[in-house]
């Protein structure tokens, strides 16, 4: 197996399924939380548990650069849903003094990785943080608020929870993650049981991860994107490999069984399509990297509107003098 990663393209800046919706404030009810809370549990526990970590040991990594970017010590940081801490192992006690770590999964807190800074761990549901409004002086996620239901409000939990002029850095996976299995296992489907059901969890788009961040009280928005493509020898080994992360599917409207027919078909369908010379089959992730600011006074502000000295046409009759003087410097 193999990975490898390149980046697309640097943003400025919800494709969600729906099964339908709580009572609790119109939220989307996609995901069986205690669903995912028992699949995190099976997967931390395994003796080789280890061995399925590469991805978020390599988002976790990539995460952690994003911190250093910023070149500022945080006295205070939360880790949203932790999992084994894959973030907090690539940083330093001279960057984050202190890091509080959170997760649904006991287990994965117990399993968690050694660090350089001081931790300590609350068992919590990255939907319901029990901290107190301007604790925060960094906040990070990787890799579990694809499993949000309400991912406007998680938002506005880890806006409320940083202190003025804090920063937010997360990574979740985006809406063109698997696609590769999530074709093969639909047009299998459709030829062995004339019609098909959804296998893959539904994932956020990337133009819409910006405006759900502003609309809970971000500024200075970036948002980056990576394709992380890793080689497997079949579409089994996905499959199983995805299970040791804890990340298979627990939205609501899954379907619970695939028949061995199906599955067979997919597999070939999958190699047919998407294999490599030398027998193996990618996976695809796409990966969301995004940065966000509580505001404070002392931020940079843009400019009022209307405010600017040069106007669009003067700016044209500047462009045009100076390719006129060009041409004379040319004939000369």
């Amino acid at each position: 197996m193999s990975v490898s990663v390149k980046s697309l393209r640097s943003l400025r800046c919800l494709w969600r399924g729906w099964r339908g919706l709580s009572s609790q404030g119109g939220a989307m009810n996609v995901f069986d939380r205690s669903m995912k809370r028992s699949q995190k549990q099976w997967a931390s526990s395994l003796l080789d548990s280890d061995k399925y970590d590469y991805l978020r040991d390599e988002v976790g990594s990539r995460l952690a650069d994003r911190v250093y970017d910023v070149s500022r010590t945080f006295p205070l940081a939360l880790d949203v849903g932790c999992g084994k801490s894959h973030i907090a192992e690539h940083l330093s006690k001279d960057i984050v003094e202190r890091l509080f770590l959170t997760d649904i999964s006991d287990s994965s807190l117990r399993n968690r990785k050694k660090c350089e800074m001081p931790t300590q761990c609350v068992l919590a549901d990255e939907e319901f943080l029990p901290f107190k409004e301007n604790t925060f002086d960094l906040v990070l996620s990787s890799l579990s608020l694809h499993w949000i239901n309400d991912l406007p409000g998680a938002f506005r939990q880890i806006h409320q929870v940083l202190k003025p002029d804090g920063v937010f850095i997360g990574a979740m996976v985006g809406g063109e993650t698997l696609y590769e299995l999530r074709c093969s296992l639909q047009l299998a489907e459709l030829e062995r049981e004339g019609g098909f059901a959804p296998h893959i969890s539904p994932y956020t788009a990337v133009k819409d991860l910006g405006n759900l961040l502003g609309q809970a009280g971000f500024n200075m928005l970036t948002v980056d994107i990576d394709e992380v493509q890793v080689h497997y020898p079949g579409m089994l080994e996905v499959m199983s490999d995805l299970q040791g992360m804890g990340e298979s599917n627990c939205a609501w409207n899954r379907k619970s069984l695939l028949h061995r027919d199906t599955i067979l078909a997919a597999a070939a369908i999958y190699k047919e399509m998407y294999g490599n010379e030398d027998g193996s089959v990618p996976a695809t992730f796409q990966i969301l990297y995004m940065i966000g600011w509580k505001p404070h006074e002392s931020q940079a502000k843009p400019a009022k509107r209307g405010s600017a000295n040069v106007s669009f046409a003067d700016l044209s009759k500047i462009g045009k003098l100076r390719t006129d003087h060009q041409k004379t410097n040319e004939k000369s």
